[in-house]
């Protein structure tokens, strides 16, 4: 079975749960997965680029200390790949033959360099900004189409 994690700074908005945990609960099926969330660092009241970085270098640091040295590493970042859904399946099967799958998300400001530079891929979902929290409930529902084209089954209902 796949072992597959998302790590995320922040809780998801009360709102998303239910969705989040219904494509968890289908994902279940096809794979183990972790859910790492961090403490969301709030946005500074007068933002400058200094303090932006600083933000995200705290939950960077938070980030990265939950990965684990074998893990495959993908970063939800807008200058990522953007793939359909069969190419994203493929992508799933040759990152998961190594130990773990983490996606990693940011908080509103992004991810921290360090992060960015822990990552084996980066992985762009759209070329709308999304919300941290909807991004990923978009995740977790790519990667229940995507179990499914693996598992021989149709994906697209």
């Amino acid at each position: 079975m796949m072992r597959l994690a998302v790590a995320a700074v922040g809780k998801l908005d009360k709102l998303l749960v239910p969705v989040a945990g219904e494509y968890q609960k289908r994902l279940s099926r096809y794979a183990a997965l972790e859910t790492l969330e961090t403490p969301l660092t709030p946005d500074p009241a007068r933002p400058s680029a200094a303090l932006e970085a600083a933000v995200k270098a705290e939950e960077g640091e938070r980030l990265l200390a939950r990965l684990k040295p074998g893990d495959v590493v993908i970063a939800l970042h807008p200058t990522g790949t953007r793939m359909d859904t069969p190419a994203f399946a493929k992508a799933l099967a040759d990152w998961t033959l190594r130990e773990r799958v983490v996606f990693i998300v940011g908080g509103s400001l992004g991810l921290s360099d360090a992060a960015l530079a822990r990552a084996d891929a980066r992985l762009s979902l759209s070329d709308l900004t999304l919300p941290h929290g909807l991004a990923r409930v978009v995740l977790l529902e790519q990667l229940f189409r995507a179990c499914k084209i693996l598992a021989g089954e149709r994906y697209h209902k």
